[in-house]
């Protein structure tokens, strides 16, 4: 009897669901014929014990700069972030993307196009992965798993400020981003997130603040479009979520706010108010699992070291999770259980 590569089985032996792969020795098989495969799945759980989030660099004046310090914490547990290791390049008003695997960090203060790189489930320093088209800090980072993106920066909040969407594939390495396409205002400091297809960047400084956000599809190239608009101008909003709805949390508009509000990335339309951080702060780091949103750091006026979480699907105020390891602003958030990774 002809098997049908592709064809799924259910072993009442080995008690597990099998698929059937065929195709010539060295291609994925060991037989001739084809082979019956078993059906593995992948999760946060497997890698970490549970989805893991990193806050990568950051600022702040004392004891020393530490803009090369990354954290991590254990998103649906709670308590006070610990050492993850330490950036090789500067790691102040970066971004940040992942996919389950690897986190990407890129760009930094003073403007750089440094792209660096860790292991998400290890611990450790990075390594370089490359660089941007364009030196710049202040971007703003997202991702599904296979395509990480980093839009909008300046060299000089005062002089050139991009509307550049660089990419990059994430499993890669030593290769350079590549140009896929503008913003639709330049503008440094927007918030970023995404769902496996479709990735969202909102507010900023263009120079002044926006309340624009714009969507890209993330499998395609060219340039963003009109999305909606944020309930608060501001700039220096955190950006997370899951695969369904997307979260920016506290930002400057100038004032320091505490403001979450949400959108329906699937959707179109302006964003909803969901409740507020703890402590109004902007330039925050965000992560996310499945079912939590959490921001860390940020200034206030003062470095703040506060990492705050909400439930995604719910709507009202954030709650203490505990502390990062040092109080920074301009820090990098990332995650091995984002919404980018469905």
């Amino acid at each position: 009897m002809s098997i049908t590569p592709g064809a799924i089985r259910f072993n009442t032996d080995s008690m597990k669901l099998e698929y059937y792969r065929g195709g010539p020795v060295g291609f994925g098989t060991t037989t001739t014929t084809g082979e019956w495969v078993n059906i593995t799945t992948d999760s946060p759980d497997i890698q970490t014990g549970g989805a893991r989030g990193v806050f990568a660099g950051g600022t702040s004046p004392s004891p020393t700069p530490s803009n090369v310090v990354t954290d991590y914490i254990t998103i649906d547990t709670t308590g006070n972030a610990q050492n993850f290791g330490d950036l090789y390049s500067t790691g102040y008003a970066s971004n940040a993307c992942s996919s389950r695997t690897r986190g990407v960090i890129g760009g930094g203060y003073p403007a750089t196009d440094v792209i660096q790189y860790i292991t998400i489930a290890s611990t450790g320093s990075s390594q370089d992965f490359g660089d941007l088209t364009q030196s710049r800090y202040y971007n703003a980072g997202l991702s599904n798993e296979t395509r990480g993106m980093f839009g909008g920066g300046t060299i000089n909040p005062e002089g050139t400020i991009y509307d550049i969407i660089d990419y990059i594939t994430i499993a890669s390495q030593g290769v350079h981003a590549k140009d896929f396409g503008n913003l639709t205002t330049a503008r440094h400091r927007p918030g970023a997130l995404s769902s496996s297809t479709r990735g969202i960047w909102a507010g900023g400084e263009a120079p002044t603040n926006t309340d624009v956000i714009d969507f890209v599809t993330i499998s395609t190239q060219g340039n963003a479009a009109d999305f909606g608009n944020l309930s608060v101008t501001r700039a220096g909003t955190g950006g997370c979520g899951n695969s369904i709805r997307g979260l920016f949390g506290g930002g400057n508009s100038p004032g320091n706010v505490t403001t979450i509000d949400y959108v329906t990335i699937a959707t179109l339309g302006d964003a909803i108010d969901f409740g507020d951080i703890t402590v109004a702060r902007n330039n925050t780091g965000a992560t996310s699992s499945p079912t939590r949103g959490v921001w860390g750091g940020g200034y206030a006026p003062g470095f703040k070291n506060e990492i705050d979480y909400v439930q995604i699907m719910t709507t009202g105020n954030a709650v203490d999770f505990g502390d990062l390891t040092r109080s920074r602003d301009g820090l990098g958030g990332l995650s091995n259980g984002h919404g980018g990774l469905g």
